[in-house]
């Protein structure tokens, strides 16, 4: 095809080619950091980000600003994905992971416009990223005591909310994430296992992890006992009512006899679920969905409190909890499916009705997170959930790495030794890397109020200086001074770090291979194809 029929193919379609893309695409990258940069480290700023519908919400989370932003530039949603990666694997490093890429990608364009191709970059971004995640194994080691231990989630929620319930939230996410230890389900099982409920009782230094299940429901005959000292479980993944055909058909019922034979014969059927969970010697029965109105009766009759409309997750921590098997058909349910609870309590707060179940097998919890307003609430909710995945996380990966930018600083350095060993033009990538690598420590310093290029310096010169432990001296995000971080209690987990590399390079690489940007004028429509068509 010659390149007037390119063009015409193309004349509907907006297109960017070469030097030009590459510039528009870092520029997108860059507008994006700047969105966030700000929200870095202890003394970080909040966002506030207001809807179409006026709704405002204030927030110090890279992630939640990103994700809640109304972006249409197709590189920046491509970078909002990467961020996205971070906070579903590592938990956090969402903001450093969106200044590292763009700062790379602006020393990749300053080496393109010297005449560096992008692929050499891309190779050099690669040789770079393989060198620092093995200088990570190399520094990280495991946490001295409980106290470093602590520091880890304490410090991944620095700057998000105030010091006080830092150290509640801290708390809290140690204790339920010691509840998981040993058990099978990977990194995500602190999201399965932990529910987080949202109430308006109460401040947010108030709020509380408590044993068992708690959820916003309330028995289906009120007459019945609003609590109990324990008994058998029995929980049922479907419903308690007469099956319904699952095609449409119609019956014509000539007599009153007939329909009254129906409905007996489905209040035979529903008794005998009832007589068998009877039989079973069941106390609190728990159904995923509908129970019907004539067997609620039945139900108090033989002793059985039952609740209704749960769902899927809570059915499976309560499951966890009290050993119960979920059975979809009541009439099969042996003693193998019965489980045991302790305790179950009904309170009110603020105008809502509670349950609480609790039992002794464990392996699943209740957060309650107060606050004095649905916004405050929420923001405590993501600041839990953060502290939580770290420090479940923590367990399975034990290995830290000093914060306030002294990882980035010491792999910054040992990058620029590295890149003289390599002969080509990557040496140039490799050096642009490691530049990059400063913007955390210099991010740091700029959003405590101090001049950036001076505490840079300094920061270098201190680990220049201290052979056995330079590698942890950072700048302090409060005060903005240089000293030790493990003294201080500022200390990143290896899996955060090395992931924010690892995606920032990942995403940065991805948009240096781009080099053609085509923009369609108009939406897709569906084709006429009239005049393709022969009448026969």
């Amino acid at each position: 095809m010659s390149e007037a029929d390119h063009d015409v193919a193309l004349e509907d379609t907006d297109r960017v080619q070469g030097r030009t893309a590459l510039v528009r695409n870092v520029a997108a990258a860059v507008a994006l950091s700047g969105a966030v940069r700000s929200t870095l480290g202890p003394r970080g700023m909040d966002k506030m980000l207001v809807d179409d519908s006026g709704e405002v919400l204030v927030t110090n989370d890279g992630v939640t600003v990103l994700e809640t932003a109304k972006v249409e530039h197709p590189t920046a949603n491509l970078l909002i994905a990467a961020s996205s990666a971070q906070d579903r694997d590592a938990r956090d490093g969402t903001t450093t992971t969106v200044i590292l890429m763009a700062e790379m990608l602006q020393n990749a364009l300053e080496l393109v416009r010297t005449g560096v191709h992008p692929t050499i970059i891309v190779n050099g971004f690669q040789i770079a990223n393989e060198e620092a995640l093995t200088e990570l194994d190399r520094l990280a080691r495991a946490p001295k005591n409980d106290a470093e231990h602590r520091a880890v989630v304490s410090t991944s929620l620095a700057g998000k909310i105030d010091t006080k319930l830092v150290q509640h939230l801290t708390d809290l996410a140690l204790e339920a994430a010691a509840t998981l230890i040993g058990e099978d389900g990977g990194e995500d099982l602190e999201r399965l296992r932990i529910k987080r409920l949202q109430i308006s009782d109460g401040v947010a230094l108030e709020s509380e992890l408590i044993p068992g299940l708690f959820i916003a429901k309330t028995r289906t005959d009120i007459s019945s006992d609003a609590e109990s000292e324990g008994g058998k479980i029995a929980i049922i993944d479907g419903a308690l009512e007469v099956a319904k055909l699952e095609f449409d058909a119609h019956i014509e019922v000539h007599s009153a006899g007939v329909l009254r034979g129906f409905h007996e014969r489905d209040e035979e059927n529903l008794r005998t679920m009832v007589d068998q969970l009877s039989e079973l010697d069941i106390e609190l029965l728990v159904v995923r969905d509908g129970i019907a109105d004539e067997v609620i009766p039945m139900l108090t009759a033989a002793g059985i409190t039952a609740y209704r409309r749960f769902e899927r997750e809570d059915l499976e921590r309560l499951a966890r909890m009290t050993g119960a098997r979920m059975v979809r058909d009541t009439k099969r349910m042996t003693m193998g499916d019965v489980g045991i609870y302790t305790k179950r309590s009904e309170r009110v707060i603020g105008g809502v009705k509670y349950t609480r179940i609790e039992a002794d097998k464990g392996g699943a919890m209740t957060v309650l997170l107060k606050g004095t307003s649905p916004e405050l609430r929420e923001e405590v909710s993501r600041a839990f959930s953060d502290a939580l995945g770290v420090a479940h996380r923590l367990n399975l990966n034990p290995n830290i790495l000093p914060g306030g930018g002294a990882t980035q600083t010491h792999l910054a350095r040992h990058l620029r030794s590295f890149a003289t060993t390599q002969s080509g033009r990557e040496q140039m990538a490799i050096e642009a890397f490691a530049a990059a690598l400063e913007i955390v420590p210099r991010t740091l310093a700029q959003n405590a109020g101090r001049d950036p290029i001076d505490e840079i310096l300094a920061l270098s010169a201190a680990q220049a200086n201290d052979q056995d432990n330079g590698a942890w001296i950072g700048i302090d995000g409060i005060e903005g001074v240089v000293t030790r971080m493990d003294k201080m209690g500022i200390i990143d987990p290896l899996f955060v770090v090395s992931h924010a590399i690892s995606g920032a390079t990942t995403a940065a690489i991805s948009v240096l291979r781009i080099d053609d940007v085509l923009w369609a004028k108009q939406g897709p429509q569906t084709p006429d194809w009239s005049d393709q068509i022969e009448d026969n």
